[in-house]
C-alpha cells in the first residue's frame, strides 16, 4: 500500500468495498447495460462523446461497477475529477454532514463558513507573499469565464492569448481561448473577440509573430496557459518554457493565469502542476480534482489583481455549501496522505510506461509528471500516429476491465485517483501490457 496511510486505506475499504477489479462477469455491454444505452440514445443530446459503453451503478475507491455487476479498474477517474477516489468515506461524511444542515444559500448574498473555511484554505495554498483573493464557481469553464474578465477588468487591456493545444472549456468566453480540436469551435462563431494563440512552449512566438502583426503588448491583458497542458495530449513543457513566460509577462505587465483544473490539487505531485517549475503566477483556475466529483471551480488571484467592484462577477451557486464542504474534506485528504502518495507512485508509473514503450512499439512517448502521464499510439507499419489503433486499445482495455481515456490526437492519458495504491497500479500496467500484445 504505497504511500497511503494504514487509516486512511482502511477507512476506504469501510465505505464498502466491491470487491477486486477487473471482474468481467458478462458479454459488455450487459443486459441491463444495453437497455440504459436503449433508453439513453432516444433523450440524450448527440453531442456527448461516450468512449465505450459503460454504464455504471457505484464506485469505491478505484474500482468501477456497471449495472450488470462487472467491476472495472479505474485509471481515468473521472477525467481527474475524483481525485480521493469514488465516494471516500470522509469526503461522503462531509457532504452528508453540510446536507443535513445546509444545503445551498447564495454565497453572493451571504456568508457561509464552509466557503470561508474553502477561500481562507486555498489563498493560504497558493505560493508567494501576496495576499490572495478567491472566487468560487461550479466548474472549470466557469472559473476560466471569471478570469477573462477579471483579466480585462484590472488591467483595462482587451488582448487574451492563449496556445494551441489548449483547452480551456467550451462556453463562448472560455471557448475563444480553447484551441484543441477544430471540431469545438466549428459552427459556434464568432466566439469571444480579441484572443490569438501561439504554438505550446514557443514564447519567441508571442513577441515575433503576436507582437510584430497582430497586436501591442500595452494591449495584452493576460496570457493564459496550462501548466501541463492537459485534453491537448498530457504535454510537459520544456523546463524553460513557463519562467520565459513569465518573465515576458513581467515585461509587459501582462497577466500570467494558470489554468490548473486538470493539473491541480496533488494530481503532478505537487498542489500545482507550474511548481515543479519555479514560477508564481498572477491567478490560478482550478476545479476537476477540487472537490472529488462536486461541481466546484476557483480563481485564486492575487489581492491587487482581484479588485472588481461588487457586482461585477458573481454566480447564484458558485461556493455550494456542499460543494465546499467536499472540497475541505478533499484538501485535508491530500496534503495528509495523497500528495506524497502521487508523486511516489507517479515515478513509478513514468519508469512502468517508459519500460512498456521500449516493449511494444506501437506506443511512445511516454512522459507525465505525478499521476498525470500518457503514451501516444503510433502505427507499426509506419510509425505514424495512429488514431484508429489508439481507438482499438481503448476498446479492448474496457474489454477486460481498464477505464482509459484518450488525450490529444493519438495519445492515452493515465490519470488514476490520487488513492490508488502500488498494487492495483501494477494490476492495471500488467493488464496494459497484455492487451497491446494481444490486440495490435
Amino acid at each position: 500500500m504505497l504511500g497511503i496511510k494504514q487509516n486512511d486505506m482502511e477507512a476506504h475499504k469501510g465505505a464498502g468495498s466491491l470487491g477486486p477489479a477487473p471482474s468481467i462477469e458478462t458479454a459488455l455491454p450487459g443486459p441491463l447495460a444495453r437497455e440504459y444505452i436503449e433508453r439513453d440514445t432516444r433523450h440524450c443530446s448527440p453531442a456527448y462523446t461516450r468512449d465505450y459503453p459503460l454504464v455504471v451503478k457505484r464506485a469505491a475507491g478505484s474500482v468501477v461497477e456497471d449495472v450488470d455487476g462487472n467491476r472495472f479498474l479505474d485509471f481515468a477517474a473521472g477525467i481527474a475529477v475524483c481525485a480521493t477516489g469514488h465516494c471516500h468515506p470522509k469526503v461522503v461524511a462531509a457532504i452528508e454532514e453540510q446536507a443535513r444542515s445546509l444545503i445551498h444559500i447564495c454565497g453572493s448574498d451571504f456568508y457561509i463558513p464552509a466557503m470561508t473555511d474553502l477561500m481562507e484554505r486555498l489563498a493560504n495554498l497558493a505560493p508567494g507573499d501576496h495576499k490572495q483573493h478567491v472566487y468560487l464557481s461550479n466548474s472549470g469553464t466557469e472559473a476560466v469565464e471569471a478570469a477573462m474578465k477579471l483579466a480585462r477588468y484590472h488591467t483595462k487591456r482587451k488582448w487574451l492569448i492563449g496556445f494551441h493545444g489548449a483547452f480551456h472549456g467550451r462556453t463562448m468566453g472560455s471557448l475563444a481561448l480553447t484551441c484543441s480540436k477544430s471540431t469545438q469551435q466549428e459552427r459556434f462563431g464568432p466566439v469571444v473577440p480579441m484572443t490569438a494563440h501561439v504554438p505550446y512552449g514557443d514564447v519567441n512566438a508571442i513577441e515575433s509573430q503576436l507582437f510584430r502583426y497582430k497586436m501591442n503588448p500595452d494591449e495584452v491583458a493576460a496570457i493564459f496557459v496550462e501548466a501541463l497542458q492537459g485534453e491537448g495530449g498530457y504535454v510537459v513543457p520544456d523546463p524553460e518554457f513557463l519562467p520565459r513566460l513569465r518573465a515576458l509577462c513581467d515585461k509587459h505587465h501582462i497577466l500570467l493565469v494558470c489554468d490548473e483544473i486538470q493539473s491541480g490539487i496533488g494530481r503532478t505531485g505537487k498542489w500545482f502542476a507550474f511548481q515543479h517549475f519555479g514560477i508564481e503566477p498572477d491567478m490560478i483556475l482550478l476545479a476537476k480534482g477540487l472537490a472529488s466529483g462536486m461541481p466546484l471551480g476557483a480563481v485564486v488571484a492575487r489581492g491587487d489583481v482581484m479588485n472588481w467592484a461588487p457586482g461585477a462577477h458573481a454566480s447564484t451557486f458558485g461556493g455550494n455549501p456542499v460543494a465546499c464542504a467536499a472540497a475541505l474534506a478533499t484538501l485535508d485528504l491530500v496534503e495528509s496522505t495523497y500528495l506524497d502518495n502521487t508523486a511516489t507512485l507517479g515515478e513509478r508509473l513514468k519508469r512502468s510506461l517508459g519500460e512498456l514503450a521500449a516493449k511494444h512499439k506501437v506506443i511512445v512517448n511516454p512522459r507525465g509528471l505525478g499521476l498525470m502521464c500518457a503514451v501516444d499510439v503510433i502505427s507499426k507499419r509506419t510509425g505514424k500516429p495512429d488514431a484508429k489503433t489508439r481507438g482499438k486499445i481503448l476498446q479492448a482495455a474496457f474489454q477486460r476491465g481498464l477505464i482509459l481515456l484518450p488525450c490529444g490526437e493519438v495519445g492515452i492519458r493515465f490519470c488514476p485517483p490520487l488513492c490508488m495504491n502500488e498494487a492495483m497500479l501494477d494490476v492495471g500496467l500488467k493488464l496494459f501490457d497484455e492487451l497491446l500484445t494481444a490486440s495490435v
